[in-house]
């Protein structure tokens, strides 16, 4: 258990300044020429700019390494884990209660989940990624919901309040430097997997080698085709990584703009409209935490699944 959720801390020492610096562009203001009568040098008009910033705010920078709200967040995140899988194992008894019970129930139950996906062999080898990665997603996007999460911080009056310009938390998963990272260890994990259950040959041969038998000119085309869409699946391999921390980040960013806009519809009531919505922001972090895991679940299983192993299903 120990190891399952030291994986967390593992997962959330990316480099705040990766891919980050990739969407700054985005936050970027564009200039606006302006008639010189109306505007000087020293004036400077207001961004009235609402939503959350695409990449998160650095808010500090010791010995040079910077620290954003982002990874403020995610190491809150995992040393809560970590503190709560201590706290559930530091007694244990063989009849569990409280915190062991919820612990062991919840253990139990992925992987159950996982040996009828992936079978009990690959299920006992890559377990502790999976579960460890849903466990921290879904906390990450629970606890980004909390109030105070983007709405305390540093900012200024404005004519329609106080805008907060640097908050102290952001999302852990609404940074596409999390996304990412998660997404390239589950990448290199998968290499490593990949080896050792097929082995060099074997991962090139599922990649490429014709499947079936066949014989002549058949033999010839197949090598061909099979050749040409290895090529493609090659293609599809390397671009798993960004689609896996863009529908991720996509999706948590995405909610979070939304419970901001609802707040800033109907004024005076701020605190009551999002209410709704933070519900449906609750399903969608277990969603995405669920899809994450299932998908690269599934990445593993189809290079690593044995022809003569098929995944356990439950019979009633």
């Amino acid at each position: 258990m120990r190891i399952l959720f030291l994986g967390a801390l593992f997962l959330v020492l990316a480099p705040a300044t990766t891919a980050a610096d990739w969407m700054s562009e985005l936050d970027s203001p564009t200039p606006v020429s302006t008639n010189s009568a109306s505007t000087s040098p020293d004036q400077t008009v207001p961004s009235e700019e609402h939503g959350l910033p695409a990449n998160a705010v650095e808010i500090a920078r010791p010995f040079n390494f910077p620290i954003t709200n982002s990874m403020v967040l995610s190491w809150i995140v995992a040393l809560g884990l970590i503190l709560f899988a201590q706290l559930a194992t530091r007694n244990m008894q063989q009849v569990p209660s409280g915190a062991q019970n919820f612990l062991e129930w919840l253990v139990e139950g992925l992987y159950k989940f996982m040996v009828g996906i992936i079978g009990p062999h690959l299920a006992e080898r890559t377990f502790w990624f999976f579960a460890t990665i849903f466990i921290f997603i879904l906390s990450a996007n629970w606890i980004g919901l909390i109030p105070g999460v983007g709405t305390m911080g540093w900012g200024h009056p404005t004519a329609s309040g106080f805008k907060i310009v640097q908050p102290l938390f952001r999302g852990a998963n609404a940074d596409v430097n999390m996304t990412l990272a998660m997404a390239l260890v589950f990448f290199a994990s998968w290499l490593v997997w990949s080896m050792r259950e097929v082995g060099v040959r074997g991962f090139f041969k599922e990649l490429f080698a014709p499947k079936g038998e066949s014989e002549g000119l058949l033999k010839v085309l197949l090598v061909v085709v099979f050749f040409a869409a290895g090529c493609l699946e090659v293609v599809s391999i390397l671009f798993r990584p960004i689609s896996l921390s863009f529908r991720l980040y996509g999706n948590i960013f995405a909610g979070e703009n939304l419970l901001e806009a609802m707040a800033r519809l109907v004024p005076g009531f701020g605190w009551l409209v999002p209410i709704p919505f933070y519900f449906l922001e609750l399903l969608m972090g277990l969603v995405q935490a669920l899809v994450f895991m299932l998908l690269t679940a599934v990445f593993t299983m189809l290079m690593c699944q044995h022809e003569s192993e098929q995944p356990t299903v439950a019979r009633g």
